[in-house]
């Protein structure tokens, strides 16, 4: 299905150092690269309010009626998230949004918004929003990271009500290295290293 397409690790390199020269609006930038970061849903990212956030624990706190499973989400910040986080602020901080929308501020962005500046970047039918999750979780799966702790990232939680509000705090403090790690793993990317392994960094 193209909503999932997505390209290869092979090329994400030359993906991140697009998405760094991108000519669009600093925020639709900002946007993929914080998608990149913390492989969250479009729906979720792009409504994503600054009330969430506590920078200084460095965590964001989705609540649940904006998720999919219906059960809150922690997703812990990076050091490179917080410095995207930080140069975001100084654009859109005064607006309730982090991603407010180029014609009216008021509203997030448009869901189509991340889609077609990677269309425009010339990655039309072969990379989507969704397919920065994917690629977290294959690449993550494959370097050996638990897969409960990669599932539970990814907000595949269980459907039962009293699992999920049990499981989104769970292995907080492994997901927040592992967070860390992926950040990490993008940056040398980006910078051309080599692609794989990291796996040294798993605990």
């Amino acid at each position: 299905m193209s909503n999932y397409a997505r390209i290869d690790a092979k090329e994400l390199s030359n993906l991140l150092r697009t998405i760094e020269v991108y000519q669009g609006t600093h925020v639709t930038r900002l946007a993929m690269k914080v998608m990149a970061l913390t492989f969250v849903r479009t729906s979720e990212l792009i409504r994503a309010r600054w009330a969430e956030f506590d920078l200084e624990s460095a965590r964001w706190d989705i609540p649940a009626d904006r998720m999919k499973m219906r059960s809150p989400h922690i997703v812990p910040l990076a050091k490179q998230t917080l410095e995207v986080l930080d140069t975001l602020r100084s654009l859109t901080g005064q607006s309730e949004w982090l991603f407010p929308g180029d014609r009216r501020s008021s509203k997030p962005m448009s869901n189509n918004t991340i889609l077609k500046a990677l269309e425009r970047m010339g990655y039309k039918g072969q990379m989507t929003g969704h397919g920065f999750r994917g690629l977290a979780s294959t690449i993550l799966h494959e370097q050996g990271y638990p897969h409960e702790h990669v599932e539970l990232q990814l907000a595949h939680a269980p459907r039962n009500a009293v699992s999920a509000a049990y499981n989104h705090a769970l292995y907080l403090k492994p997901r927040a290295k592992m967070m860390q790690d992926w950040a990490d793993f993008l940056e040398k990317t980006q910078r051309g290293g080599k692609v794989l392994p990291f796996r040294e960094n798993v605990a």
